[in-house]
């Protein structure tokens, strides 16, 4: 089977265009908020800034519950969730919703892990010199976690992407529906193929810009 890429090219840039767009607004929605989430888990843990036995189990439970749900269930799952949110279930601004919940509750185990690590002493030494405990998260704890928190990112995004890709199973547009709708379901395999590699160039910039990213925070 011959391939018209005069034809399909057009779908495949407006497909790329719709996974730039999930993708930059599900991780600018959850890295704010799976940041915040992350700094509520971490600093209401037992003996840490802001403890809070039951705020921490809450928020706790709710990670865990959400975390081992597969995407492509928990889309339809939240779908009613979605219509009241975002007005409608299908197309690209609609999965952006429970593309950006699911990533907040990623991005929030991931900050916290990241923040657990960090030297108490240096935390010790902030509170020491009077910083009040909203100083000490945002002027040191973050700070003194950012390369790590930087490649933390950068593996979300990867899932992110994922996301984006699985979101064309329903309606969500994407460089997953392109590859399923014009490669899987024509048996057209160079559509395919080509969409993995534009896929795995995307992973790999990324990949690269975090690692460069990550270097410097930790060489700052």
């Amino acid at each position: 089977m011959m391939t018209d890429w005069g034809q399909l090219t057009p779908v495949l840039w407006l497909s790329f265009q719709q996974t730039v767009y999930m993708v930059f607004w599900t991780m600018l929605i959850a890295g704010l908020l799976g940041l915040a989430l992350g700094v509520a888990l971490y600093a209401t843990r037992r003996g840490r800034l802001l403890q809070n036995a039951p705020a921490f189990h809450v928020l706790n439970v709710l990670v865990n519950i959400i975390r081992p749900i597969p995407f492509i269930i928990f889309i339809t799952a939240v779908g009613p969730l979605t219509l009241l949110v975002m007005g409608t279930t299908i197309g690209t601004r609609s999965v952006l919703f429970p593309m950006s919940a699911m990533a907040t509750f990623f991005i929030g185990r991931i900050v916290e892990q990241n923040l657990v690590s960090v030297d108490p002493g240096v935390i010790e030494a902030a509170r020491s010199m009077g910083a009040s405990r909203f100083r000490i998260i945002w002027s040191v704890l973050v700070p003194e976690a950012l390369g790590p928190l930087i490649l933390g990112y950068t593996f979300i995004f990867v899932a992110v992407v994922d996301m984006s890709a699985m979101a064309g199973y329903v309606g969500g547009g994407g460089l997953g529906n392109f590859a399923i709708s014009y490669g899987y379901q024509q048996f057209n395999w160079p559509v395919t193929l080509v969409t993995v590699v534009i896929i795995i160039v995307i992973v790999q910039v990324a990949q690269l810009l975090g690692n460069w990213l990550a270097r410097r925070a930790l060489h700052r």
